[in-house]
């Protein structure tokens, strides 16, 4: 929020507080379970990871090998006293979408991580879950990310749907990266607004 303050970005409203929300997240979840859109997952990313076969990119990790798939959500009570986190059951096609920068977009989430995880075995709700439920909440209409973030918009929209919630429309913009020159010194790392801050880098310069 500091960094947004410093670029003269203010919000509409009070913001929300993840913390405070989790029942209203596991409304959210109860419903998914209801539909059997998602299921108990009692692997770790260890054995995740020592199931993949297929290369994978960094930031997306390993393909979910669907050990748990069999699953249904009814099947949760008879796993009592097992740590498990829930997954969300893949349709077979993964729906494209039109992004505002790139145009029409259409990923295979199957080889993008497989079922995804949408409530954490410490009891708390996956980004891709909470993000969904709140900007519904605030009534978001227009999303403008990172490409970074890509990958997450057709779960995101699966969500939405199973949720019965109207989704939003997406552009996704390429990442500042590198550096940042700064008049009398070296190029300096940019990672981040925090950086530029100190250096006394003017917002103005960034846009």
């Amino acid at each position: 929020m500091d960094d947004l303050c410093w670029l003269g970005l203010d919000w509409d409203g009070e913001p929300l507080v993840q913390s405070r929300r989790l029942p209203i997240y596991d409304d959210a979840l109860r419903r998914l379970q209801n539909g059997e859109r998602v299921y108990p997952c009692t692997c770790t990313r260890s054995d995740v990871e020592r199931a993949a076969s297929a290369p994978h990119l960094d930031h997306e990790g390993p393909n979910y090998p669907g050990t748990c798939s069999s699953r249904k959500a009814e099947d949760a009570p008879a796993l009592a006293g097992t740590v498990y986190a829930w997954r969300f059951r893949l349709p077979a096609a993964t729906p494209a979408f039109s992004d505002a920068f790139r145009g029409p977009v259409k990923l295979d989430l199957h080889n993008n991580g497989g079922d995804f995880v949408v409530w954490k075995s410490a009891g708390t709700p996956a980004y891709q879950l909470a993000v969904v439920v709140d900007d519904a909440a605030q009534g978001v209409t227009e999303v403008i990310r990172g490409d970074d973030l890509l990958t997450s918009t057709p779960r995101q929209i699966l969500l939405y749907q199973s949720l019965g919630l109207p989704s939003p429309s997406f552009a996704h913009v390429p990442l500042v990266i590198g550096s940042f020159a700064v008049s009398g010194n070296a190029y300096t790392p940019l990672s981040g607004m925090t950086p530029l801050m100190f250096l006394n880098v003017k917002p103005s310069a960034l846009r």
